[in-house]
């Protein structure tokens, strides 16, 4: 997602979005570390990236997450 995108959001958006990036996030390490295969590093690194600038926004607008 892209940063104009989620400068859009209200804050209770990012807070949900977040939780929902984190989850995702989570199903994906176990994926990988039940099977061994590293094919979706890519995406991985999206979501990283994704949850880091919330968190951001979120400092920014002064909400706790």
């Amino acid at each position: 997602m892209h940063i104009k995108d989620l400068r859009s959001l209200t804050p209770e958006a990012l807070q949900s979005k977040l939780s929902q990036l984190q989850l995702d996030l989570s199903i994906e390490k176990r994926k990988i570390a039940s099977t061994g295969v590293q094919t979706k590093k890519a995406k991985i690194r999206e979501m990283k990236r994704t949850i880091a600038q919330i968190k951001t926004l979120l400092k920014e607008r002064g909400v706790s997450t």
